[in-house]
């Protein structure tokens, strides 16, 4: 008898004691995540194979072209503001980094880690399947959701079984307890990353997905513990966050400018080992491609300049017609698509012809501008002008039109504008549209037509259809005559 009490004392001691260690351990191994060194997100950023540096600089172009970092050749007057933020010198908000794909966002905070060896930071990306998007936090801050503990030999649900919301809100909670461990030694806020918010369903899923890590940001913020970063190519994310923000601080990220342009493209060119271009033929590429850091990167190590713009141009342009190509005669299963794309070139047509207004008054002036604005037009304005408001989203989410902050609408880089001014400017794409837009009333209106069966009719019986204008004048009379009554 003694022995048996002793020996289930001693496994209740025990396990009372690897609880406690356990828990202990989970907290520990969350800090480490934000310990100087090894960050996953960091590490993957980096090249760890050799690439042998072009040494002809008349050789042809490989047919795997890299992707070196642009931050070698150019700093943007931005990255001062985000290394601030990620090296947790800003308490007390949380950010928002909006701006098009290829602007350049995801190598700023690479870069800002890089400078500070990922210290009290930790990154994480999106991903439309919440489940996988649970397992890729829990590998961020070193969290492995309870499934390594062997308490769970003795419960009876399942960790979980609630589901990925549960499991985050876990992770969140642990996270906190770390975060106001930490804020007493370090003096300074951890930074949680969450790159590429838009990857998130716009359903109700997802955006419940971004209200829980934004009500977290909210608290953290107010405490000073822990400052989070949302980064999104589309905006949606920014608007749904808008409606419960009061902490948010939004970091727009647009293209370069011209004279931001022609200098990094000369440096990226000049690091690739390429010859120095002509003046002429350096302004015309960068005059295709815009300010785009992705597209710079990619023309200046090409040989031909000039004609590796072309390419991309003609690239975009033939994604575009894919996207939204019209049909003339289009069919009724395709209805819709063709709404859609019919609607997108009013508004691709609108932003042609205020390029064409901002030439024409270059024209004018004599003054020879070294840059021009993409054409913008307010969110409001675009809804009257294409005539339905729910068609914004998608061609946002397709990179044909990006919305900023101030909810003005712009074509998503140089190479889209030009790219629709090719299609637009061609014989009878005005007759075209038109013909398309009428096509869709005519199905429309098909689809409306109600038919009527008459059965039971012989050969030579007649139907007499009358229509009597006379319907108020009837009703009014039988109405009287049941109040005499």
């Amino acid at each position: 008898m003694l022995t048996t009490a002793i020996g289930l004392g001693a496994v209740f001691v025990g396990g009372i004691a690897y609880v406690k260690w356990y828990k202990k351990d989970v907290l520990d191994k969350i800090e480490n995540a934000f310990a100087a060194g090894y960050d996953p997100a960091l590490e993957l950023a980096k090249s760890h194979t050799p690439k042998k540096p072009c040494t002809d600089a008349d050789a042809q172009d490989p047919p795997f072209d890299g992707e070196e970092p642009w931050t070698e050749n150019l700093r943007r007057k931005e990255q001062d503001i985000i290394d601030h933020i990620v090296h947790g010198e800003e308490s007390g908000h949380y950010f928002v980094l909006l701006g098009p794909k290829g602007s350049g966002k995801g190598t700023m905070i690479f870069d800002s880690m890089g400078a500070c060896q990922a210290e009290g930071v930790s990154m994480c990306d999106a991903h439309p399947d919440l489940e996988v998007f649970r397992l890729r936090l829990g590998k961020a801050l070193n969290f492995e959701y309870n499934e390594d503990t062997q308490t769970g030999l003795f419960q009876r649900r399942d960790p979980r079984e609630g589901g990925p919301a549960l499991d985050i809100e876990r992770a969140m909670n642990k996270l906190e307890k770390v975060a106001l461990r930490a804020a007493k030694v370090r003096g300074r806020p951890f930074v949680l990353i969450i790159n590429n918010v838009h990857f998130f369903q716009n359903d109700e899923a997802g955006r419940n997905m971004i209200l829980q890590l934004q009500q977290k940001a909210e608290s953290w913020a107010a405490s000073g513990i822990l400052t989070m970063v949302f980064s999104s190519d589309d905006f949606w994310p920014f608007h749904v966050m808008r409606k419960s923000a009061s902490r948010m601080h939004v970091l727009s990220i647009y293209d370069l400018d011209a004279r931001e342009a022609l200098h990094a493209a000369t440096r990226m060119r000049r690091s690739a080992g390429r010859t120095v271009a002509e003046p002429d033929e350096m302004r015309e590429a960068v005059a295709l491609v815009g300010g785009r850091l992705s597209y710079l990167n990619k023309v200046s190590k090409s040989r031909d300049m000039v004609g590796m713009a072309k390419h991309l141009l003609e690239v975009e342009k033939a994604w575009l017609l894919s996207q939204i190509g019209l049909i003339p005669d289009c069919d009724d299963d395709v209805m819709d698509e063709q709404k859609w794309s019919s609607c997108s070139w009013l508004l691709l047509r609108e932003f042609v012809k205020i390029r064409e207004e901002q030439l024409k008054e270059v024209r004018e002036s004599g003054v020879v501008a070294e840059e021009l604005p993409l054409p913008s037009i307010p969110y409001w304005k675009c809804r009257v002008i294409m005539t339905r408001a729910d068609f914004m989203e998608e061609l946002d989410r397709c990179n044909i039109i990006s919305i900023d902050i101030h909810h003005n609408v712009r074509p998503d880089s140089n190479l889209i504008l030009h790219a629709a001014q090719q299609v637009t400017e061609e014989d009878g794409f005005d007759d075209l549209l038109q013909s398309v837009r009428d096509r869709v009333d005519e199905i429309e209106s098909l689809h409306r037509t109600r038919e009527l069966t008459f059965k039971d009719l012989a050969k030579g019986d007649m139907i007499r259809l009358s229509v009597d204008k006379r319907g108020a004048e009837l009703m009014a009379t039988r109405d009287g005559e049941d109040s005499d009554s």
